[in-house]
């Protein structure tokens, strides 16, 4: 197996209920994907950067994304990532032509409120990505993978479909 980076930008899979205010809110020390990584065995390592909902991504926020790809030492990346704008930023990191495998995945559903979906998401991410013999950018979400411009979110179904 290879040494995974995963980059986590937000998204709903981070989202936590704050009762004070009574607000989901991004959660910008990854608890989420910490708590997954704690009963696996294997090593990747985790960043967290931007922190935003995707619909409140920007393209600045995608060049800060890009950048860390560029500058990091991993050829195979996965980026936890909002299920909104997920295909637009996997086409800007596809017009980029990096010499890396990377694979966005995200949830529907916080983690915090139910645990299954995002840890499916991560976990066929994490398969999908060790499979690939090949460079480009993929999506992998609700049992669907494939490249970056074949997947996309079916919001009349509320999933993810070829």
């Amino acid at each position: 197996m290879h040494k995974i980076l995963i980059i986590s930008t937000g998204g709903t899979f981070n989202k936590h209920y704050n009762p004070i205010n009574g607000t989901l809110e991004i959660d910008k020390i990854c608890f989420a994907l910490q708590e997954i990584a704690s009963k696996w065995l294997t090593e990747f390592e985790i960043l967290n950067i931007i922190g935003k909902d995707s619909l409140e991504m920007t393209n600045h926020d995608r060049l800060e994304l890009l950048s860390t790809i560029h500058q990091s030492d991993y050829d195979k990346i996965i980026i936890v990532h909002g299920t909104d704008t997920m295909y637009i930023t996997a086409e800007y990191l596809a017009d980029a032509k990096l010499k890396k495998s990377i694979v966005l995945t995200g949830a529907m559903v916080p983690y915090s409120i139910d645990p299954v979906e995002a840890t499916a998401n991560l976990a066929s991410a994490y398969g999908y990505l060790n499979a690939l013999e090949k460079e480009g950018v993929f999506i992998a979400m609700n049992g669907v993978m494939g490249l970056y411009d074949k997947v996309r979110k079916n919001r009349k179904e509320g999933r993810f479909t070829l």
